[in-house]
């Protein structure tokens, strides 16, 4: 099959589904992820599809959120490092807001016996793995909780995160870039991600490189408003110093 062809099922099966992922495709079309890579790239060019975690969905659908077994299974190898990265430089004690999302998920089960952190987090699963945590003083953040995510958001939420000043906050966003900012799907979420921007003193993004250049439906903030970014060696370092350049610091673990 040539490549213009098989660019025309991808996308056939991309409208049909709702999405495509880059591994049952090369299965499917008997191809390299690489080569299923190359053709999302070209069909994204021509704004047919817009690139996601792992495959891509038809243009269009800013809103579209895997949820938390995908986002857990994607990239894996990738955000244990960052993870590790973000282990690494937090500080003994003082506060720390954690958000929701699987790369602040492995931090917080990452975080030692002898930490002494008092961490606030509106995350259900960050929450549940430090609820037995020997030295953490969990504060967890309520407010209606999204399925798609187990994060509380609305108004509860909001007046919470007005209410503190924390240390540091590890923060995560479905896409960044230099030039669209930070987004997520949903309104809610965003508005909780700006809240808790507020709340810190110092914003560290923890996301992997294949959020880089997405852009999703409710932008919650600019590079700016970041002071550390920690991804993955997959960005490259021309776009990492476009990035610096927009403010933030980037570390790629």
């Amino acid at each position: 099959m040539y490549a213009p062809e098989r660019q025309q099922l991808i996308l056939r099966l991309a409208r049909e589904g709702g999405r495509v992922d880059v591994l049952s495709l090369a299965e499917q079309l008997q191809v390299t992820a690489e080569t299923i890579r190359r053709d999302l790239k070209a069909l994204d060019r021509a704004g047919l599809v817009r690139r996601v975690h792992g495959g891509a969905i038809p243009a269009g659908r800013l809103d579209f959120e895997p949820d938390l077994a995908e986002r857990e299974s994607t990239a894996a190898d990738e955000k244990d490092r960052i993870a590790r990265a973000a282990l690494a430089g937090l500080p003994e004690d003082g506060s720390v807001i954690l958000d929701a999302g699987s790369t602040v998920a492995r931090v917080a089960a990452g975080l030692p016996p002898e930490c002494a952190l008092t961490v606030v987090t509106h995350a259900l699963p960050v929450a549940f793995r430090l609820a037995d945590h020997p030295g953490i003083s969990l504060h967890l953040v309520g407010g209606r909780v999204r399925h798609r995510t187990r994060a509380a958001v609305d108004a509860w939420a909001l007046r919470a995160y007005a209410e503190i000043r924390a240390d540091v906050l590890l923060l995560g966003a479905n896409g960044f870039s230099a030039e669209r900012g930070l987004t997520t799907p949903d309104l809610a979420e965003a508005a909780v991600k700006r809240a808790m921007i507020a709340a810190a003193r110092r914003v560290v993004l923890l996301a992997d490189s294949a959020k880089h250049a997405e852009e999703h439906f409710a932008r919650f903030g600019d590079l700016a408003d970041v002071d550390l970014l920690i991804t993955d060696t997959g960005l490259d370092t021309a776009r990492a110093a476009e990035i610096e350049a927009a403010g933030p610091e980037v570390v790629r673990a």
